[in-house]
């Protein structure tokens, strides 16, 4: 009930200015129907970027954005430090668009391609590209299943490989269903949430292609792009597959990677240099 108290207060200072109306009563409702309070606000604050929610893609979470506040830092000097070169990032599984706008805010010099493979995240992206003011120029959408639409020999304009490759991919276990919360199976894209069975169906396709997209990657199976420099790729996952992945970066001939804990002391991501 308390926390209830604090969701009212919340939304009545965030959305309505504190002046309740006639339409604040109606989300008072959407609340204790159990719909989460970032849908109901209608946005989200996503490292200093507004996002929008109202095609309901995934609600951005404060792990991904501790992961992705680090990860821009360690990049940020490396890559916005020179003027001329330009830096391709791909914000793979892009959802709300959030991790790919949060580096066209902080590395003033990148461009981004998202790719997500649900239409709404498609139109989702579009919205908070505009909301938060992005040059047209400076960034891409596409529809793709994991790297499906992205095949550089089919599209020259995605060609050059990724400096920076973002992904938080679905990763939850179908088996762990019964223990996540009512509300997010209810009101959640489930398509954004389970990574199949065992949660690796996505991580296992983009570990085993990401090497084809990342500029010269630490994969052995990259060794013949002649590019400059070296991709660095962020992945998120869920902390009881640390193991597995780190299987699954064995099997796919990566060199070198670092496996990161989040706020809550839990492993959450890793970094592919």
């Amino acid at each position: 009930m308390e926390n209830f108290k604090k969701e009212v207060k919340w939304l009545l200072k965030e959305k309505y200015n504190n002046k309740p109306t006639e339409q604040f009563k109606k989300d008072i409702i959407r609340l204790k129907n159990g719909e989460p309070l970032d849908y109901v606000i209608g946005f989200t604050n996503f490292l200093g970027c507004k996002i929008d929610l109202s095609k309901k893609p995934l609600i951005p979470r404060p792990e991904t954005e501790f992961w992705v506040e680090r990860a821009l830092k360690q990049m940020s000097h490396k890559f916005s430090t020179c003027e001329i070169y330009e830096t391709k990032v791909l914000d793979i599984f892009s959802g709300s668009g959030c991790i790919g706008i949060a580096v066209l805010k902080h590395i003033k010099n990148s461009f981004v391609v998202f790719a997500d493979n649900d239409k709404n995240a498609i139109k989702q992206i579009k919205i908070n590209c505009k909301i938060n003011n992005i040059n047209k120029k400076r960034y891409k959408i596409i529809q793709s299943d994991v790297f499906k639409g992205l095949n550089p020999s089919s599209q020259r304009l995605l060609r050059t490989k990724y400096d920076l490759v973002f992904a938080n991919p679905p990763y939850i276990a179908k088996t762990n269903k019964n223990i996540i919360q009512k509300t997010v199976l209810k009101f959640e894209p489930k398509t954004a949430l389970f990574g199949g069975g065992d949660g690796l169906f996505y991580i296992k396709k983009f570990l085993e292609q990401a090497p084809a997209f990342a500029k010269a990657s630490s994969s052995a199976k990259a060794t013949e792009d002649k590019s400059d420099g070296r991709g660095k790729i962020f992945m998120e996952f869920s902390p009881e597959q640390k193991k597995e992945i780190e299987k699954l970066l064995k099997k796919f001939e990566y060199k070198n990677y670092e496996f990161h804990k989040d706020q809550h002391s839990r492993w959450r991501w890793v970094f592919i240099d």
